[in-house]
């Protein structure tokens, strides 16, 4: 990953929020262009392919949000720890329960990438808590900014009715996403940084959008592998019979590739 320190950005007396924009024009881009977000955007997305989705968005908002409940106190996420408005851990289960069942807590299968993407979260709030600051901004205002659009077309692609499935997409806390946003950017550049924090925040900002780029094209690779060993139909006539078990063995298959290092965010 290249580091911001080699990138262009705003006067390091500009505001936090427009630094970090600065620092991640171009990933933000490329995120938003990976082949498993086009599908999104063009209502291409399959229930295999959400369900994966689900399960590693599960993952990082389980570390993200134990880590800023660990360091609420901490004077750099003080002011940007909304969890009533914006935790969405809870939602995520309810998501998970109703594809998966009572019992989704063992069907839970990420790629490599995921558990990168974890590690660094953890890593950063034992040692680094004012880096969960890039972490927070880059999730939760992306989930409030496209969650509404993503959530109707996921609705639409799978058949869905109600908040079923989709809990994720709804902040029922924030009555105005534009205007909680504006508070949230003003809460986070009110934060007293040192002039080094306000370069390595953005780096993290950075380093936020590649590992979810990275995290999108394993999933990507996951699902090919899924779908190429649907069209051998190599299986027996019992598993043919089961979508949970085309799913499960699907997903194990390409575990195994992307932790062998297939994948080289």
């Amino acid at each position: 990953m290249e580091s911001l320190k080699n990138k262009p950005v705003d006067s390091p007396n500009s505001d936090l929020s427009e630094q970090i924009k600065a620092a991640t024009k171009d990933s933000h881009i490329r995120a938003e262009n990976t082949q498993l977000m086009l599908n999104f955007q063009r209502g291409q997305i399959t229930e295999t392919q959400y369900k994966l989705l689900l399960c590693s968005l599960y993952e990082i908002y389980q570390a993200l949000e134990e880590e800023l409940d660990r360091n609420c106190d901490h004077t750099g996420i003080k002011p940007i720890y909304f969890p009533q408005e914006l935790a969405r851990l809870e939602s995520l289960e309810q998501d998970l329960e109703h594809f998966f069942g009572p019992q989704w807590r063992n069907k839970i299968s990420v790629p490599a990438a995921t558990h990168r993407y974890t590690q660094r979260l953890r890593e950063i709030g034992k040692n680094s808590p004012i880096l969960l600051v890039a972490h927070a901004y880059t999730r939760y205002l992306g989930d409030l900014s496209g969650g509404q659009v993503l959530g109707k077309i996921t609705q639409r692609s799978l058949g869905l009715r109600g908040n079923k499935g989709v809990a994720f997409f709804s902040f029922p806390g924030v009555t105005s996403p534009n205007k909680f946003k504006q508070l949230y950017r003003a809460r986070m550049n009110c934060i007293d940084v040192t002039d080094q924090e306000k370069l390595d925040i953005p780096d993290e900002a950075t380093r936020a959008f590649e590992l979810n780029i990275e995290v999108f094209d394993d999933l990507h690779k996951m699902l090919s592998i899924t779908e190429e060993n649907s069209r051998k139909d190599i299986t027996s006539n019992t598993f043919a019979s089961s979508p949970v078990l085309q799913f499960a063995l699907g997903v194990g298959v390409a575990l195994a590739t992307v932790g062998m290092g297939v994948y080289a965010f």
